[in-house]
């Protein structure tokens, strides 16, 4: 009897072909094994669509010319940073176990140790825009920045007024701003005032339909930097919004942020950055962007020493994510972590329980209600595990806790823009400082410990009274995190 294969047959087996390759594909690449399988049930479990998924999502795809002038200026970076740096970079002048953190991180990066830096921490957002338009507003030669957000209203609309005053004293503006991130504002009637103004707007990461078919859509700049003269740079969890006005229809209170401002040879690393991703964007050479710029130093406190993380999606493996662990198990009594954002991957739980059961103080400290339902699913199903081995977990009741930043002893931290899931480990790019000056982290502490005495400390018995179906809810959005 001829069986006769009509169309749906004939589609029906060309998925089930699909599903088969993009499986081995996903072995081939050695993905982490929760990663690896959240892809293999979303392939195996929705027909059809998962392979579609997959195909948009699945890949780490930034585009074939893209990747090249990345990976040509990353090289051209590191090669200066080298140049510069290394001769004067010695791990020796810190203590245990900084030290051996320190070499680690520039095992991984590639990153030189930079002494005789100035850094302050500004903990509120008042305090980092009344600092940020005053550098502006005393600038003379440049204001470089790239940042995920710029949201219209309040604060943010002064910084762009001390933008266009800057230009009108003759000062050079560049700004470089994710397409997706920045949406409403680069279309709106600001971003055209800046531009007539004559600010250099560039769109970091453009998207859409037909790019989509050759790049990732959804890989974004995460990075908030600002270098003002070259003199001057800041970074952290800033983006250009006030949250007196920005997502209030979320109802998840105002956004809380803190940045840090640095004067030194931080600067002059952080500028290659932005150099680096204007390249990218504008497609004109880093040397030529390089000769343009003049580094001038102008600290004098000179107390701190920091290492520069540029993390992002073009490097096969998380390096970030190894030196967030190693950070983890370097501690020896205290490690305190903010974050708005908690989908840890297997090796990064691992560390943290682990630090718990050796006799470590471990805080973790998040916000009790994020701007993603599913999100707050899959970080709250971790909650348990964490405080039966001792972990603090407190959940900040005064908004929409957005710093991301970690304590380690009073001896060293990790700040910057990294949250600590999936999207931020493996696909955004990102930037993190390495911090060596007591006091920095002593301050830094301080803000940590404010965060937590708005916070509520989760006991077991919060546990007994959640409903079933909320741990169903939570159950499965852990198994979509490394996807999240």
């Amino acid at each position: 009897m001829l069986i006769l294969l009509t169309f749906p047959n004939y589609f029906f087996i060309f998925d089930f072909i699909l599903r088969i390759w993009f499986c081995t594909r996903i072995l081939e690449r050695r993905l982490p094994s929760g990663v690896a399988w959240a892809w293999l049930s979303v392939i195996f479990f929705l027909p059809i669509f998962g392979t579609i998924l997959y195909i948009y999502l699945g890949e780490y795809r930034l585009g074939k010319r893209r990747l090249l002038r990345l990976n040509s200026t990353t090289l051209l970076i590191r090669t200066q940073i080298q140049i510069l740096f290394a001769k004067n970079s010695n791990e020796n002048l810190l203590r245990e176990p900084s030290k051996s953190f320190a070499r680690t991180v520039r095992g991984f990066f590639d990153a030189p140790l930079l002494s005789g830096n100035d850094i302050s921490l500004l903990k509120n957002t008042d305090d980092a825009f009344n600092s940020i338009i005053n550098d502006i507003d005393n600038s003379k030669i440049s204001c470089d920045m790239e940042f995920y957000i710029w949201s219209d209203g309040g604060r943010a609309d002064d910084f762009g007024e001390a933008l266009i005053r800057a230009t009108y004293r003759g000062v050079k503006c560049r700004v470089l701003l994710d397409q997706i991130g920045s949406s409403t504002f680069l279309k709106g009637k600001n971003a055209k005032k800046l531009k007539n103004a004559g600010i250099n707007i560039k769109t970091a990461m453009p998207s859409g339909f037909i790019r989509s078919l050759i790049a990732r859509p959804d890989l974004r700049m995460h990075r908030k930097l600002l270098i003002i003269d070259s003199e001057i740079s800041y970074t952290g969890s800033l983006n250009l919004a006030d949250p007196n006005y920005f997502k209030k229809n979320k109802k998840i209170g105002e956004w809380i942020d803190a940045i840090c401002r640095i004067q030194g040879p931080a600067v002059e690393a952080m500028n290659f950055i932005f150099l680096s991703d204007w390249s990218v964007e504008s497609k004109i050479d880093f040397k030529t962007l390089e000769k343009e710029s003049h580094f001038s130093d102008i600290a004098k406190i000179k107390m701190s020493k920091i290492q520069c993380l540029p993390s992002g999606p073009e490097l096969k493996y998380s390096h970030i994510e190894e030196v967030l662990v190693m950070a983890i198990y370097s501690a020896r009594y205290r490690i305190v972590l903010t974050t708005p954002y908690f989908i840890p991957s297997e090796s990064l739980l691992h560390a943290i329980m682990s630090a718990s059961k050796r006799g470590v103080k471990v805080i973790l400290i998040t916000p009790e209600k994020i701007d993603s339902t599913i999100t707050q699913y899959a970080s709250q199903s971790y909650f348990k595990e964490l405080v039966l081995v001792g972990v603090q977990v407190a959940l900040y009741k005064g908004g929409m806790l957005h710093t991301k930043s970690v304590e380690v002893d009073g001896e060293f931290c990790l700040f910057g823009t990294l949250n600590l899931d999936p999207r931020s480990l493996r696909i955004n790019f990102e930037f993190t400082l390495a911090i060596y000056d007591s006091s920095f982290a002593l301050s830094l502490n301080e803000l940590q410990m404010l965060y937590m005495n708005q916070s509520k400390i989760i006991g077991i018995k919060d546990f007994d009274k959640k409903q079933r179906i909320i741990e169903f809810k939570e159950d499965l959005a852990r198994l979509l995190g490394p996807l999240l």
